[in-house]
């Protein structure tokens, strides 16, 4: 049987519930954090807890919980749906509220819900063995990327795209014809010359947590990142190329728009990165 958090109880899944006028249900007025879980600890918490934190100063939504409180709850949240492996999912909305575009004018209880459920890292192993394939779309998003909201629907029609086109992710490209990052995850491309290239973190991406770490870890594997915008063309004649994030770590990618990435598998790089990021996990 599986177990949700919503507003200071736990609750059946199938029977958790906010109300109709929640605000983000109505208007996405609500920021989301999403830890890996290995083992039964929480990866990157740090990170998670303090982006969690600037997503909801951003939005100007008070904290629900106190992070002590709720590393509390979703201790047991992972207890009592038997998770060791998987993934904790956290929404904060601003509340409910009478359905009004504006913030309301009395304070509102922040709706806070949390859920849990296994994940297969043997199947994310196996993709990141043999490597994904990605295609590129354009960037139809806000400019605040940067805050973790759950207004994401251009992100869900990327990545439907790329179901569609027989590809694991989709690459958002900006007017200016330079890849942002991907609908879930943080892009990455490998100069011929060894260099790392990533988007830098401004209002355009995510400031992903595992992006983050792979910072640290290409001091550790002696690697110069560079952050500036890169090209679809640049990422298809590179040496390499690989994602970041939460559930997929460092996943190569072989093929975008159909043209295979160097020979075609994944690079020694991309490899490295993932076992070091795995090795301090």
């Amino acid at each position: 049987m599986r177990y949700a958090y919503v507003n200071g109880r736990f609750h059946r899944h199938s029977e958790a519930a906010i109300h109709i006028e929640d605000r983000g249900f109505q208007f996405a007025d609500a920021v989301y954090e999403v830890w890996s879980v290995r083992n039964g600890q929480l990866l990157d918490a740090d990170g998670h807890f303090q982006r969690l934190q600037r997503s909801l100063g951003e939005l100007r939504i008070p904290s629900p919980r106190t992070r002590a409180a709720l590393e509390q709850i979703i201790a047991e949240l992972l207890r009592r749906n038997r998770v060791r492996n998987g993934l904790v999912y956290l929404q904060v909305s601003r509340g409910q509220a009478r359905r009004d575009h504006a913030f309301p004018r009395t304070a509102t209880t922040p709706t806070i819900v949390l859920t849990c459920k296994r994940l297969d890292f043997a199947a994310a192993d196996a993709r990141a063995e043999a490597g994904i394939a990605v295609i590129t779309v354009p960037d139809q998003r806000w400019a605040r990327c940067d805050i973790k909201t759950v207004n994401l629907l251009p992100n869900v029609l990327a990545k439907q795209a790329a179901q569609e086109a027989g590809a694991t992710e989709a690459w958002l490209v900006d007017a200016d014809g330079h890849v942002t990052e991907g609908s879930s995850t943080n892009a990455w491309i490998v100069t011929k010359a060894g260099k790392l290239v990533t988007r830098p973190a401004d209002n355009h991406i995510l400031h992903g947590i595992t992006r983050a770490r792979i910072f640290q870890c290409s001091q550790l594997l002696d690697l110069e990142i560079e952050e500036r915008p890169f090209t679809p063309a640049e990422a298809c004649d590179a040496r390499e190329a690989f994602l970041t994030s939460a559930t997929s770590f460092v996943t190569p990618v072989v093929s975008i728009d159909h043209h295979t990435i160097a020979n075609g598998r994944p690079g020694s790089l991309a490899t490295a990165l993932r076992q070091a990021y795995l090795d301090q996990s």
